[in-house]
C-alpha cells in the first residue's frame, strides 16, 4: 500500500525549473531510493513532501490516518540535509521535547530516547549539552530524533553525508530494521554506491526530471553486461582466449574485463583454463552509478 504518492509535481524559482513532473509512490515495508547528482532537484522535492514548499503543479498525497493532501507531521520522520540541533540543550531533554512535538508522552519519550542513545553508544552523553558532541555524535542524535516516534513514513535526505564507514554501517542496519517493521522509507542521496545495497526500488532524477525508475535488480539485469575483476596466477594471455571475455585490461597479476551478454558467470567459470589460478574474483552487474551515467548521456544525445 502506498503511504506517499507524488503525481507530476513541479516547482519553479523564477526562470529556473527545479523539479519537472516528478511522480513516485512509497510503499510500506520498502526502501525507495530517490537518487541523483547534486542539484538534481531532490531536496526541493522532499521539501514539497514535507509541506515546506508548495508544488506549482501536481499533487502530494498521504495514505496515513486519512491525511490526503494534508501533511501528517506526527506520523512522518524527517532527517533534513541541513543538520541543526539546539547547542545549549541537553541531549536527552532535546529528544524528549522533540518526541513530545510528535505526540509522545514525556515518560515514554524518555524511555525510547534512552534506549536509542544506548544503542548508538551515546548513553553517557544523555545529560550533556549538544554543543559538546562531535559532528558524528550530533548526526546520531538527529537521526534518533527522526525515528523516535516510530513514524509510518521516514524521509532521509543525504543521511550518510559526513559519516565515517562505521557510522554508515550503523545507520544502514537501523534503516533496514525500520523497513522490516513496516515503515515506508524514502532515501534521497547522490552517493549511489552507498545506498544501492539498501534500496528495493529506485527513482533517478537529473535536472529535475525522472530518467530511470524500477526495482533495482530488474534495472541491473536490463543493463546486461557483467563486469569482472580478478587477481590471478598463471598466463594472462589465457584470459583473452576464454569465450565471452571482452574489454580485457591486465595490470600485473590483476585483470578487469566484461562478459558478453550471452555469457553468464557460471559459463565463464566453467571455461577457465587449467593454466590459470584464480586468487580473487568478483563478477557483478554494473554499479548503479555507471547505469545512471549511461542513461543521462543517452538522454542528452
Amino acid at each position: 500500500m502506498s503511504v506517499l504518492t507524488l503525481d507530476g509535481i513541479s516547482k519553479r524559482f523564477g526562470e529556473v525549473t527545479a523539479v519537472a513532473g516528478v511522480s513516485l509512490a512509497a510503499e510500506r515495508g520498502e526502501i525507495l531510493g530517490f537518487l541523483g547528482p547534486n542539484g538534481a532537484g531532490k531536496t526541493t522535492t522532499l521539501r514539497m513532501i514535507m509541506g515546506i514548499l508548495r508544488p506549482d503543479e501536481g499533487s502530494v498525497r498521504f495514505a496515513i490516518d486519512g491525511a490526503g493532501t494534508r501533511v501528517p507531521k506526527r506520523r512522518i520522520g524527517y532527517l533534513p540535509e541541513e543538520r541543526g540541533l539546539y547547542d545549549d540543550a541537553k541531549v536527552l531533554d532535546l529528544l524528549v521535547y522533540l518526541a513530545g512535538l510528535k505526540g509522545i508522552a514525556r515518560d515514554e519519550g524518555r524511555r525510547r530516547a534512552l534506549d536509542w542513545l544506548e544503542r548508538f553508544d551515546l548513553g553517557e552523553w544523555a545529560r550533556r549539552k549538544v554543543a559538546r558532541l562531535s559532528k558524528g555524535m550530533q548526526q546520531k542524535v538527529q537521526f534518533i530524533a527522526s525515528i523516535l516516534h516510530a513514524p509510518d513514513l521516514i524521509v532521509f535526505d543525504e543521511p550518510f553525508s559526513g559519516l565515517d564507514p562505521v557510522f554508515q554501517d550503523l545507520f544502514k542496519g537501523v534503516i533496514r530494521e525500520l523497513r522490516d517493521e513496516g515503515a515506508a522509507i524514502l532515501l534521497s542521496s547522490h552517493q549511489m554506491n552507498r545506498v544501492e545495497e539498501l534500496c528495493d526500488r529506485i527513482v533517478l532524477i537529473h535536472n529535475g526530471q525522472e530518467v530511470l525508475r524500477g526495482h533495482l535488480r530488474e534495472i541491473k539485469e536490463a543493463a546486461g553486461l557483467y563486469t569482472a575483476r580478478m587477481r590471478f596466477e598463471g598466463t594472462a594471455a589465457a584470459l583473452a582466449e576464454i569465450p565471452g571475455v571482452t574489454g580485457l585490461h591486465i595490470d600485473g597479476d590483476r585483470a578487469t574485463f566484461t562478459l558478453e551478454e550471452s555469457v553468464g558467470p557460471d559459463s565463464f567459470l566453467r571455461n577457465l583454463p587449467a593454466a590459470l589460478t584464480v586468487c580473487e574474483l568478483s563478477i557483478e552487474r554494473p554499479p548503479l552509478h555507471d547505469i545512471f551515467v549511461r542513461v543521462v548521456e543517452g538522454a542528452q544525445r
